[in-house]
């Protein structure tokens, strides 16, 4: 059976969106043209990578090329919710990136997941024996969007923990470092780090859990 490759040329919009509570969010990204919509499903920590390498690709393509590109101000222009209801076309496995030099365009590949291993060459490319794709081309300030967006919606979860930084429940919390106590969310007041002569506050920041 040969594969599906979705691709929008000029998209309406590419953005990232979840459907479901915090602590319990299923993450989608999603291209639409006009009636034409494609939603896939992703991780939490695809989302929070695309966008981070999307940002850093417009940095090292403004470098290299002298290439105008708009400044990643963080600012989300696109408030609306994904388009309903959602009609998952997969699962994302593979995700690939590139710079269309000749079109100014950002070309963003997702890829289905797959029990195969999948050979790196077969991601921007149309030949028939890879996993279906969703293949889409962004002009810069609709790449710098996603990315915003993306990152906007990955820190809008659960808090985290204050002593372990799990993510808080509503209804508690069991802590690993009060021996599995349950522990009610604390609200807390804003707070400065004291650092030191190095600018090190000597803790590390992890990443927020879903």
């Amino acid at each position: 059976m040969s594969r599906s490759i979705h691709v929008f040329r000029s998209p309406d919009r590419f953005i990232s969106g979840t459907v479901g509570e915090p602590g319990d969010r299923t993450f989608y990204v999603q291209a639409v043209h006009a009636s034409r919509v494609v939603s896939v499903q992703v991780e939490k920590q695809q989302v929070a990578i695309l966008a981070d390498r999307i940002d850093a690709l417009l940095d090292e393509v403004a470098r290299r090329f002298a290439t105008p590109i708009p400044p990643a101000t963080g600012e989300v222009d696109d408030l609306q919710p994904l388009v309903m209801p959602i009609d998952t076309e997969f699962r994302v496995g593979t995700m690939g990136l590139g710079w269309d030099a000749n079109e100014n365009s950002v070309v963003v590949e997702l890829l289905a997941v797959t029990e195969e291993s999948l050979d790196e060459s077969i991601v921007l490319d149309d030949r028939d024996d890879g996993p279906d794709a969703l293949r889409v081309f962004l002009t810069t300030e609709a790449a710098r969007g996603f990315a915003a967006r993306a990152e906007a919606i990955v820190s809008a979860g659960r808090p985290p923990c204050p002593l372990c930084s799990e993510p808080l429940d509503p209804d508690g919390h069991l802590c690993v470092r009060t021996n599995g106590y349950k522990r009610e969310p604390l609200a807390l007041e804003p707070y400065d780090f004291d650092l030191g002569a190095d600018g090190d506050s000597g803790g590390d920041v992890n990443d927020e859990p879903e």
